[in-house]
């Protein structure tokens, strides 16, 4: 079998105190797409589930989304996420990189529909989280 890491494969959340998407991308095609949704028990990340998906997917980078006002400006949830941010760095052999994920839910919702009648997206429960952290990953990937 061969090492994944070779092609580029990148893992980006959407940090969210109830849900946190993610999606998975390719460095070599600067492409990525939604995964799933993970569920938060009081803003604790399912960190079983996260390490699951890392040993599936083995990522050589996450991307963590940065959620700044428009303005720039940081609110609550911004120091939850570089929290989050910090956490994959200590459990995890890989770098974590953030993101500035303005307006990328609005963007979410707008391809919503579009894999929301994808049959494999739909019976895979995939979320607005999980396409705006495809959304932010897609964006690192065209700006690194």
């Amino acid at each position: 079998m061969r090492d994944v890491n070779c092609v580029g494969i990148v893992m980006g959340f959407d940090f969210g105190t109830k849900h946190i998407g993610v999606a998975i991308g390719q460095k070599l095609t600067c492409t990525a797409q939604p995964l799933t949704v993970l569920q938060s028990q009081s803003g604790v990340p399912n960190w079983k589930r996260i390490r699951d998906i890392y040993n599936t997917w083995k990522p050589m980078i996450f991307v963590v989304g940065l959620p700044l006002k428009i303005d720039g400006s940081e609110q609550p949830i911004t120091i939850l996420a570089k929290i989050f941010a910090i956490q994959l760095k200590e459990l995890f052999p890989v770098p974590v990189k953030m993101h500035d994920e303005r307006f990328s839910t609005s963007e979410a919702r707008l391809n919503y529909f579009k894999y929301y009648h994808d049959d494999l997206c739909a019976r895979s429960n995939i979320k607005i989280n999980a396409i705006a952290a495809g959304v932010i990953l897609k964006s690192w990937l065209n700006k690194s």
